[in-house]
């Protein structure tokens, strides 16, 4: 059994820290929270600015200790909750923050730790959960149907071989329960065709799908980017590192269409002209990337996109429409075998 200590001395590379500390502007102090405290990066680098306050949440029990030395560090200014970033709205009281962060990519402390199954190099249990979660990757592969397999692949994983994928999980394991990682590999890597040029490992995107569903990540995500909006200030800002299209489209989609700016009111909002009911300021979509440098340096953040949105001054009203563009995503991750 690993460590959690010895995994919580592994480098950890907060994505785009300077760009994130920029935005959130801390030197002038206030209330911040880190929604995926992981490694503790942004954290850190936000209690170095003597007037801050950061509330840290994580789902995963293996940071507890990286926690913990910050607590000790800062007993006045840092405080972590064991919980989804779902909940993020339980922990303090409305409009009471300053920023609100979001780093939505795998820590190098799950990502080194092979027992957990989340690396293709692994050979140990399948299993994929970010901590707090009701399902393993392993119950998913070993009970979900055909095609309920070839959904979850192809949706939350955009694979274009989920059914040649689907067929060859099915087929294995009628002869052998699937429960280690290098076998799922296996399976996938006999199911794709070979591409050369393509650099990307084969299992990629079936991993992605799989994680997805396990954690219910897209779930979390929009049920997240809600709850922070309620408690931000007017003038607080939203912060989101994204590393896929499906989360970077939901956000985009958010901040664009619930700006002050958007095209066109959304159907969901009061009908009265007179009131503006956007819940951020006008949105400059700007997309911020990691430079060729941090790449270099983590080679998983090339994958990376901040976006962030300035809350207004108006009232929170339920963004119903958001939920409804993405119901596919949010019923696949709700359904089962």
């Amino acid at each position: 059994m690993i460590n959690p200590t010895s995994l919580s001395e592994l480098p950890h590379f907060p994505v785009m820290l300077d760009q994130v500390i920029k935005i959130c502007s801390p030197d002038k102090g206030g209330v911040y929270i880190d929604c995926t405290f992981g490694g503790g990066g942004y954290s850190k680098k936000l209690l170095k600015f003597s007037k801050t306050k950061v509330i840290a949440l994580d789902r995963d029990e293996f940071i507890i200790n990286i926690s913990k030395e910050l607590e000790k560090k800062y007993p006045d200014r840092f405080f972590f909750h064991k919980k989804k970033f779902s909940e993020v709205n339980t922990i303090v009281e409305k409009q009471a923050v300053d920023a609100v962060v979001f780093d939505l990519g795998l820590s190098s402390i799950q990502l080194n730790n092979l027992e957990r199954g989340f690396s293709f190099n692994s050979k140990e249990k399948l299993d994929m959960s970010m901590g707090l979660s009701t399902t393993s990757a392993e119950e998913v592969v070993n009970n979900f149907s055909e095609q309920k397999l070839k959904s979850i692949i192809k949706i939350l994983g955009e694979e274009k071989d989920a059914s040649r994928i689907a067929r060859n999980i099915i087929k294995t394991r009628l002869e052998k329960k699937i429960t280690k990682v290098d076998q799922l590999v296996a399976i996938i890597e006999k199911s794709k065709k070979k591409n050369y040029a393509n650099k990307i490992n084969p299992s990629t995107k079936t991993f992605q799908a799989l994680r997805i569903f396990v954690n219910k990540e897209i779930t979390e995500l929009i049920e997240g980017v809600i709850n922070a909006t309620k408690i931000l200030k007017p003038g607080g800002k939203i912060l989101i590192v994204s590393f896929h299209s499906i989360e970077d489209k939901i956000i985009k989609y958010f901040f664009s269409n619930f700006s002050s700016n958007r095209s066109k009111p959304s159907r969901y909002f009061p009908e009265n002209k007179d009131i503006d009911v956007s819940l951020f300021d006008k949105y400059k979509n700007k997309i911020f990337k990691p430079s060729n440098i941090e790449i270099i340096k983590n080679p998983p953040s090339r994958s990376a996109k901040l976006r962030y949105a300035t809350r207004s001054k108006n009232k929170f009203i339920y963004p119903h429409e958001l939920v409804n563009k993405f119901k596919k995503y949010l019923d696949l991750e709700r359904s089962s075998v």
